[in-house]
């Protein structure tokens, strides 16, 4: 095996299998295995108190699920989720449904490790590295991290 098809083979297993979606004009991407299912968007019940990227909770075949805005916990001045589909994450014992415009597809990305504060993210981490995507640069999200800063 010649050392182009080793680094090739090293890139491929280095990339983690992304599940893309947009928000806004924005893609954004979190790890496939954080992802429980996708479904399609639906109104949830309001919270009073909670904050506005707290869309509120949905009935889910029985299971009481807490629904957080995607767009609004990036960017508070934006208009909420009002369509598109709730991607849902295991965090525990508990489902959290993350609302976004558009889920787009599954891909190998490779990650760029961020520094705190780098893309002046004051969002606690939560964004946890840049990828590449056919010229486009993907923003990973930390899905455990959105939803244990919401939970706690």
């Amino acid at each position: 095996m010649g050392s182009s098809q080793t680094t090739t083979i090293l890139e491929t297993l280095a990339a983690a299998r992304t599940l893309l979606f947009r928000v806004g004009t924005s893609t954004y991407g979190c790890d496939i295995d954080a992802v429980r299912e996708i479904i399609p968007y639906r109104r949830a019940t309001r919270l009073p108190g909670a904050p506005a990227y707290v869309q509120g909770l949905v009935n889910l075949r029985g299971t009481i699920v807490t629904v957080l805005d995607l767009g609004i916990r990036l960017d508070p001045s934006r208009d909420p989720v009002r369509e598109g589909s709730i991607i849902l994450a295991q965090h525990g014992s508990r489902n959290v449904g993350v609302a976004v415009d558009e889920v787009m597809d599954v891909q190998a990305i490779t990650e760029d490790p961020v520094e705190t504060g780098a893309l002046g993210d004051d969002r606690g981490g939560l964004v946890r590295g840049l990828g590449h995507l056919e010229g486009d640069v993907v923003a990973l999200i930390d899905i455990h991290t959105l939803v244990t800063q919401v939970l706690l």
